[in-house]
């Protein structure tokens, strides 16, 4: 084995080119893989940035020769050589037209044979490479990605401190205020039986700083939510985290547009156009079923309700008389990649999403196939595929409920698995929206009450301030979400600066004045002195770079990431703490003999 000593790396692997020929340069890295030929060995070198061949051949010295014949998949080397045109042209890698031939070899670290091969679009099952994820993290895909994450952050900083943000960091142990997701909770050694929360966003915090006349703030914040995982949500995660003061709607969505904008051509050299498009969310839900739609294409939802309410169809007409509707899409010009077996398949996925049922009409080569149709009229079939806009070659999905947010659910999830099987889903067609005018409150049936859709400290809409107390349903809220490709990337709002309204909130949700003090009384009388009226936005940053580099999942732009049960299969965590950590904590809990004992 050798070291370093005084070798210093002179380049990287993926950025010699052509015109470096004739040059000497000392490189660093992974050997992807040796190809011994007899009187002449080839080792293709790996970096962060790409790889580059390394030659070696009869005219090597023969200890450099001998000691390439060793070499490994993953083996750690330095070397130094002679830039040269390759012989044997490559438009594979970016270097192929060159190649080093080496005249100083050093082996630096030996390696046993890997779990699964380092190379692109691997194959290996998530959970094993999740369990290496120092080596899935050396592939190049995952080395894109990281590296993508970093330009996006750097962007961000840059651009926020020329409009005259300051960047500033909030707590990590904060006080636990239940109000939404669950808090991971921290025990206190020094205060014992109290608890510390690890913040689930930076909210009341960037809020004071408003009122401390910082005027601008921004944060790369470390947020956590002890809540159950999808694809994109991990317990622990990342926000661009962003409050102003003095400001409207208007104001802060010209600064976000500007940042997109920005880091979009930066990044991925994509120009974006801007002002991006407006919704009212009350719009976004009838026309596409999600308060983050795709408008990559169409399939926009139509209400049939007035159509079949009175039909001789229960399914249809019990829907709408039992206080919910009927509503359909139409997946136009593709009823023939949708025959019967796959519609049967939509069937059972909307399911999922609690409907009860597909109902659907085939229009294909002159003829019409209907699940429905002998349950209803002439003239009700043909109102229903005229509201359809329905013709020769189209694919008309219809759902009911009782509970419009099931219908919305169905379909909204529909158009895009419909949109899906297409394969019409364009990733590097990027379609900004912005989703204002939320509902300030939505039904919680497991509390039995209205809760806040966003948060305690969001503002009504002006005209709407009258129904915070009398008319929960169909008061509205001063906030939005930005959303691309059906993906929200970020929301926020403006927030209540008046402290009769947050009372007049804090009422709306059921609290008492004890309660609200108990929870926000370090808000509550911060507001007592005077606070400007503010706003701001949360990007999530994991799912603003997986759109941006072209990933499955958030986790594949997180380093090192959680699954599913919010372990770490790397580290093996979370897991059990010695006793004297419990005992300096004084907490009673269950001990790991005991649980072993109860498997």
């Amino acid at each position: 084995m050798d070291n370093l000593k005084n070798f210093r790396r002179t380049n990287y692997c993926g950025d010699l080119r052509l015109s470096d020929a004739g040059k000497t340069v000392s490189l660093c890295g992974w050997v992807q893989r040796q190809r011994d030929l007899g009187g002449l060995i080839f080792v293709d070198l790996r970096d962060r940035t790409g790889l580059i061949q390394l030659s070696f051949d009869d005219s090597t010295d023969k200890e450099i020769f001998e000691k390439a014949s060793t070499l490994r998949s993953e083996y750690v080397i330095a070397a130094t050589g002679l830039v040269r045109e390759r012989e044997s042209k490559t438009n594979k890698i970016a270097t192929g037209d060159i190649e080093v031939y080496v005249t100083e070899l050093r082996l630096l670290a030996r390696a046993e044979t890997p779990p699964f091969e380092i190379v692109e679009h691997s194959k290996a099952n998530d959970m094993l490479r999740l369990k290496y994820r120092y080596l899935d993290l050396r592939r190049p895909d995952m080395q894109h990605m990281i590296a993508t994450r970093h330009k996006v952050t750097k962007v961000a900083r840059d651009y926020f401190d020329e409009q005259g943000f300051y960047e500033i960091e909030t707590p990590m142990l904060t006080k636990s205020t239940p109000e939404g997701a669950r808090d991971y909770l921290v025990p206190s050694r020094v205060h014992p039986g109290k608890f510390y929360a690890l913040p689930q966003s930076p909210q009341q915090y960037k809020q004071l700083l408003m009122l401390s006349g910082f005027d601008r703030y921004m944060q790369i914040a470390r947020c956590f939510r002890d809540e159950d995982l999808r694809a994109d949500r991990q317990p622990e995660f990342t926000q661009i985290d962003l409050e102003m003061s003095f400001v409207n709607e208007d104001d802060v969505m010209e600064i976000q547009e500007g940042f997109l904008q920005r880091v979009f051509k930066e990044v991925l050299d994509v120009d974006v156009k801007t002002p991006f498009l407006r919704m009212p969310w009350r719009e976004a839900m009838d026309r596409f079923g999600s308060d983050k739609p795709d408008l990559r294409f169409g399939f926009e939802l139509k209400d049939i309700s007035d159509i079949v309410k009175d039909c001789g169809f229960s399914v249809f007409s019990s829907a709408v008389q039992g206080g919910g509707s009927v509503r359909l899409i139409n997946v136009d010009g593709h009823a023939a990649d949708f025959p019967r077996k796959k519609i049967d398949k939509l069937a059972e996925f909307v399911k999922t999403y609690k409907a009860k049922g597909l109902a659907w009409t085939r229009l294909h080569d002159g003829q019409v196939t209907s699940s429905y149709q002998k349950f209803l009229t002439e003239e009700e079939n043909k109102a229903i595929l005229e509201r359809a806009g329905a013709k020769d070659g189209d694919l008309v999905l219809i759902v009911g409920d009782v509970k419009d947010e099931v219908v919305f659910a169905a379909l909204g999830a529909l158009r895009c698995e419909c949109a899906k099987q297409l394969g019409i889903l364009d990733p590097k067609d990027f379609k900004f929206l912005w989703v204002t005018e939320f509902p300030m409150f939505e039904y919680s049936e497991e509390e039995g009450r209205y809760v806040a859709m966003h948060h305690p400290f969001t503002a009504p809409m002006d005209e709407d301030i009258d129904k915070l107390e009398t008319d929960k349903k169909n008061c509205r809220a001063k906030a939005y979400d930005i959303v691309l490709n059906g993906t929200e990337l970020g929301g926020g709002s403006i927030r209540i600066s008046v402290p009769e309204t947050q009372e007049a909130m804090f009422r709306a949700l059921g609290f008492t004045d004890e309660e609200a003090m108990e929870r926000f009384g370090h808000l509550i009388n911060a507001f007592k002195f005077g606070a400007p009226p503010h706003g701001g936005l949360a990007y999530g940053l994991d799912r603003l770079c997986m759109l941006m580099a072209g990933a499955d999942s958030i986790r594949d732009v997180i380093a090192f990431p959680k699954v599913q049960n919010a372990s770490e299969p790397m580290t093996n965590c979370p897991d059990f703490v010695d006793d004297k950590q419990l005992d300096e904590l004084s907490l009673a809990v269950t001990r790991k003999e005991e649980t072993s004992e109860e498997e």
